[in-house]
């Protein structure tokens, strides 16, 4: 079973939908024992950093994260899930993210394009993922973010993309794989992502 945390932000019902087309049993919850009892965990996440922050803190979610993630229970972060995998955002100073992985969420520098970066763009794949495999060379995905993560160690991106320079589409580690972009809303390209992280062991 796939467990899809609900903590009041993100676009919880269309990721399920997109699992449930690939045949997933999945469930939408706020419950800390059912994200627990899951075999894997997906945090997705849209709007403000620190508003997403401050909900699952008070869902009483950061700690079962933690703890699934310790576990080495396969986790899927999506846009804001991913940024909240950092240490902090410059979005909201001085609000403290989950810190799985070191490093800070920046605001993108796009000279001369509009931000926030909203659209279809092309993935360049850095470091092996178990989310992208069989995917075609010419990938896209759909954006909408203003702000990418810059993680301390390079090894955790394994996806960028061009926005104006190059910007962090996607880090991983281990059981832990997250995703600035949306693949519920990039079409095959998405379902084959989902459908990898689906096989994940």
């Amino acid at each position: 079973m796939i467990a899809i945390i609900d903590y009041g932000m993100g676009n919880l019902h269309s990721a399920a939908k997109a699992f449930v087309r690939l045949g997933a049993e999945v469930t939408v919850t706020d419950r800390p024992e059912v994200i627990a009892a899951a075999a894997k965990v997906v945090l997705p996440g849209v709007g403000a950093f620190g508003d997403c922050m401050r909900n699952l803190r008070r869902a009483g979610l950061v700690d079962v994260i933690r703890e699934v993630i310790a576990r080495g229970v396969p986790f899927l972060g999506i846009c804001v899930g991913l940024q909240m995998l950092f240490e902090g955002s410059e979005e909201d100073p001085g609000v403290p993210g989950l810190g799985v992985f070191p490093g800070m969420v920046r605001r993108l520098a796009a000279p001369g394009l509009k931000v926030p970066h909203m659209g279809w763009n092309s993935l360049e794949l850095r470091q092996f993922s178990p989310l992208f495999q069989n995917l075609p060379k010419a990938a896209y995905v759909y954006f909408v973010h203003s702000y990418h993560a810059v993680p301390d160690e390079a090894s955790l991106v394994t996806a960028v993309t061009d926005y104006g320079g190059t910007v962090t589409a996607a880090v991983g580690r281990g059981n832990v794989q997250a995703v600035q972009f949306h693949p519920e809303k990039s079409g095959a390209v998405g379902l084959s992502i989902l459908a990898n992280f689906k096989e994940m062991v």
